[in-house]
């Protein structure tokens, strides 16, 4: 069976990341790596992170596209926890740094949306740079910034969606240089959670199965996609996704490529899958629209003149899915 690696534009993968778990319980190594000028901390507000200004020089240690800082420079004042150590880059330690509790002027209204589409720039910062959502900003990303920001920001969200102990409910804290969380009450310790997401290239002949949730942007579709449950092997969790969103029964199913997706934080499995029905029967708190596109038209897409579909998003697995199957790459 053909394992397919990433392509060039397949984000947050292919960096080779240095993650030296073995620092992570040295406070010595942490502590003198915070003190070294060379250090890179990427901060982050509300999800956001820092994006260099365009046409900006790739930073030696982070890439191209993020705009790291040197430790204590003003921005950092406002993380309340120390920073979390994302690993080495060239050698040199980088990390990220929670900023959110700066408030800037025209800070968003209460009950916005902590991740949404909305930038910020920042009063000691360059012209140009900003607080940016992610997905948005892939394209201006090489894959080591882009591996750095998949890695702060689902670490990150998972440090503020987690402060409490799951097994008795009292407080706990960072260890491990972010690496883990220890109960305050109970001493039991909590590790960073991804979540399995089975993502599926549905075929049937000349055509592909494609959907859109409700509440997505007009004219976007996707491969469909869900969470695996407990106790369930990736080849069911595929057949069962698909009949459930749309009806459609899946017979022969294979694992392609694999793409963290830091939305929180899942890992998003790849896989091709073969339909034995073309009938389509929508759940619609799942799916609002579902159809069959053959491969002329999906050429049309990826050249952005479909008058119903507009292009896949760069960087994200499935439109690498969609993009190997029309070029026959797949099998």
């Amino acid at each position: 069976m053909s394992v397919f690696l990433a392509a060039p534009d397949f984000a947050f993968c292919g960096s080779a990341l240095e993650r030296a778990a073995h620092l992570r319980d040295q406070p010595e190594a942490m502590a003198a790596a915070l003190a070294d000028p060379q250090t890179r901390i990427l901060p982050l507000w509300r999800g956001r992170p820092l994006f260099a200004a365009e046409g900006a020089s790739p930073d030696p240690v982070a890439g191209a596209g993020l705009m790291p800082l040197a430790p204590g420079h003003p921005v950092l004042r406002a993380g309340t926890e120390a920073p979390l150590f994302l690993g080495l880059s060239g050698g040199q330690a980088v990390f990220a740094q929670d900023v959110s509790d700066w408030v800037p002027e025209g800070a968003l209204p209460d009950g916005a949306a902590f991740f949404d589409a909305t930038e910020q720039t920042h009063p000691d910062l360059p012209a140009g740079s900003c607080f940016a959502e992610l997905r948005g900003r892939l394209p201006a990303l090489d894959p080591r910034a882009a591996e750095l920001a998949a890695t702060a920001r689902a670490l990150l969200t998972w440090h503020a969606t987690h402060r409490f102990c799951a097994v008795c409910g009292a407080p706990s804290r960072p260890e491990a240089a972010g690496w883990q969380r220890r109960c305050i009450a109970c001493n039991a310790q909590h590790f960073p959670r991804t979540d399995p997401v089975v993502i599926m290239l549905v075929t049937r002949g000349n055509s592909v199965l494609l959907g859109r949730s409700p509440g997505w942007p007009e004219g976007m579709f996707s491969c469909l996609a869900g969470f695996m449950e407990p106790g369930e092997p990736l080849q069911a969790a595929v057949r069962r996704e698909v009949a459930e969103e749309t009806g459609v029964i899946v017979g022969g199913v294979r694992f392609v490529a694999s793409q963290p997706w830091p939305f929180p934080a899942q890992l998003m499995l790849g896989c091709q899958a073969e339909a034995v029905s073309d009938a389509i029967t929508l759940d619609p708190a799942e799916i609002e629209e579902a159809l069959w596109v053959t491969r002329e038209r999906l050429t049309d897409i990826f050249a952005g003149t479909d008058p119903q579909i507009r292009p896949p998003r760069k960087g994200a697995i499935a439109g690498w899915l969609l993009r190997e199957w029309l070029a026959d790459r797949l099998n």
